[in-house]
């Protein structure tokens, strides 16, 4: 049996060559169902840091989700951090 909530940890940072730069960060997190979508999970990550409206490529790691945004040097990452 899953519990009916997870916790979820959003990074936004900055890219250097397509990758992670950490030269700063916004760090947020919040509670969704254990059985949301993918589509739903990164639609809530992206209205927290304030990307809504915003297209970009989605890479699915299983247990990560990262929002690289079209023509901005960024990327956004989703972790599950408790079940």
């Amino acid at each position: 049996m899953t519990p009916e909530r997870c916790k979820f940890a959003v990074e936004y940072t900055d890219t250097f060559g397509g990758e992670a730069n950490y030269c700063w960060v916004e760090r947020r997190q919040f509670d969704a169902p254990a059985d949301i979508s993918d589509r739903a999970l990164l639609r809530r990550a992206k209205r927290l840091v304030g990307l809504n409206g915003v297209r970009g490529r989605v890479e699915n790691y299983g247990d990560e989700l990262r929002f690289y945004p079209y023509r901005m040097a960024r990327v956004l990452f989703v972790n599950t951090v408790e079940w």
